[in-house]
């Protein structure tokens, strides 16, 4: 086990990670964080040069689904095995940037990464739920450090408390701006191919347009203000009304569903997933590699 992740509060029923980090709600920021995460320049690189997103989105968001399920709900066992899977699979990721030489494994582009994950479920709640007090904010940023300390990510790269973390994450995005990989990011969004072979080319072609809608407004009303100004993303009085509407929906739904049930959809996956990685021939047969 990674230094300092045996020190991290456990990830068990009822505690804050437990509870947020697989909320329904945070689907909402997907955009907000693939966006975020490809702001910064080696990510940009990686994602450029090795990710297959742009020909099979799908499959990549089902990828990732059941990685991040398995980081907070497949145990520390389950979270090892995913940290090394990962880490085998990103050190193979090496180029060219700008003239110099980058790795998917660069420290503070790994931590990064991590970041945006740590920061999503808190902004779900403060856009579409009740804001993590600040004891659940303590408890939930100890218990994500574990975490990310067992995926790899170094101690010194995470800040010790949640206020530091938060100076650190508007520093971050303060030195970001618009790159090649984010309009293409922007570009897969508006032409994203049909997620299943069957489904008629007519019926894609409207569904397609209302899914490019949502995901763009999304990614305009969740991203920070600054960021979103640098990228060229219009934002108008109409569009804050219409984002207030729907949070106020958004919060309606999440306050009807029993607080276990916001999150059963990840445990399930996380679970399934752990159990699919300890049996590789099923993994073959249900994940296309």
């Amino acid at each position: 086990m990674a230094r300092g992740a045996e020190l991290a509060p456990p990830v068990v029923r009822g505690t804050a990670a437990w509870r947020y980090f697989g909320d329904f709600r945070d689907v909402l920021l997907a955009g907000q964080v693939l966006v975020l995460q490809v702001a910064h320049p080696v990510v940009a690189a990686g994602v450029r040069d090795h990710s297959d997103y742009r020909e099979d989105p799908w499959t990549r968001l089902m990828r990732t689904a059941a990685s991040l399920s398995i980081y907070v709900y497949g145990g520390t066992k389950g979270a090892q095995a995913e940290a090394e899977r990962l880490w085998k699979l990103h050190r193979t990721f090496t180029g060219t940037a700008d003239g110099r030489r980058y790795s998917a494994l660069d420290p503070g582009a790994y931590a990064w990464v991590h970041a945006t994950l740590v920061m999503a479920p808190v902004d779900a709640q403060r856009f579409f739920g009740r804001p993590m007090s600040t004891s659940e904010l303590d408890e939930y940023y100890a218990q994500m450090c574990g975490i990310g300390r067992i995926l790899g990510v170094r101690e010194r790269d995470l800040p010790p408390t949640w206020p530091d973390f938060e100076r650190y994450y508007r520093e971050m995005i303060a030195g970001f701006g618009p790159n090649e990989t984010i309009s293409t990011l922007f570009e897969t969004i508006d032409t994203v191919r049909k997620p299943f072979s069957r489904m008629s080319d007519r019926r894609w072609s409207r569904l397609q347009k209302g899914h490019s809608s949502a995901q763009m407004f999304l990614i305009r009303a969740t991203l920070p203000a600054q960021l979103r100004d640098r990228l060229g993303l219009q934002w108008t009085d109409e569009d804050a009304r219409k984002f207030t509407r729907f949070r106020r929906a958004v919060r309606i739904i999440g306050t009807v569903v029993p607080p276990p049930l916001r999150t059963v959809h990840m445990r399930a996956i996380g679970r399934l997933n752990v159990w699919l990685r300890a049996h590789p021939w099923a993994y073959r047969f249900f994940v296309r590699s």
